[in-house]
């Protein structure tokens, strides 16, 4: 199980194929995902990485978190969020993960909160049909009519779909398709819509119903923290690359 990633939602766009035709997608941006902690099943009982996203003003922090932060030697964030992954995922603390995490082609599931509504009533909430235009119906034609019986049971049952406040709700879209991503910009386009309103914030991880794609980099694509041992052994390795050219 590998990690997944917070992105906020920038809009909706369309991606032209070699073809001409044009594929509907929504525009996600990961700024400066890091890792914030390790969550483990000796101390924690599940295993976890801790992320963060965004930027932050310190003055905005409590002592607390500005001391988590400074643990775990990264600037403050604006979202934080768990990932349950296995233990043999975990990615180092301060590493930030990148937009190539996913690939063009795998599928992934989508956790966002819905756009807000306010109070609405059953035919635009649950879809009524409504009452009947005429035949002594007078004023009330959108309502929703009779909620329950009079003697049994004598009372509305826990439930029923009435008038009342619509969408600003978490909602899971499953199997959405990855069609680009730009590791310089931190973008991954998705095919379709996402929930959420635009600058809202979403949970992306991989399909649960369908495989993972082969070519998924595990543990995840990131950069190493700065001063870490990975970090230090990549500069090494590109300075001798350096070196022979």
């Amino acid at each position: 199980m590998r990690s997944g990633v917070i992105a906020q939602k920038l809009g909706m766009s369309r991606i032209f194929t070699d073809a001409g035709e044009h594929i509907p997608v929504t525009v996600l941006k990961m700024e400066k995902l890091q890792v914030l902690a390790h969550l483990t099943d000796e101390k924690n009982g599940y295993t976890a990485l801790k992320l963060g996203v965004g930027t932050r003003k310190v003055k905005h922090l409590t002592k607390a978190d500005r001391g988590n932060f400074a643990v775990a030697n990264v600037e403050p964030k604006r979202k934080l969020a768990e990932f349950r992954v296995s233990p043999e995922n975990l990615i180092e603390v301060g590493a930030e993960i990148t937009a190539d995490h996913f690939v063009e082609g795998q599928f992934v599931d989508v956790i966002g909160t819905s756009q807000g509504k306010g109070f609405q009533g059953a035919m635009k909430r649950w879809n009524f049909g409504g009452l009947r235009a005429s035949h002594g119906v007078s004023i009330s034609h959108r309502s929703h009519g009779s909620t329950g019986n009079s003697q049994d049971p004598g009372r509305v049952f826990k439930g029923k779909k009435m008038a009342g406040h619509m969408g600003a709700t978490r909602i899971t879209t499953l199997n959405l398709e990855v069609v680009r991503t730009d590791v310089e910009r931190g973008l991954v386009m998705i095919k379709g819509a996402v929930p959420g309103s635009k600058g809202g914030w979403v949970y992306i991880s991989d399909a649960v119903k369908k495989p993972r794609h082969k070519d998924a980099p595990i543990p995840g694509a990131f950069i190493p923290a700065t001063g870490s041992a990975n970090a230090a052994a990549g500069a090494k390795s590109a300075d001798t690359k350096k070196e022979q050219a």
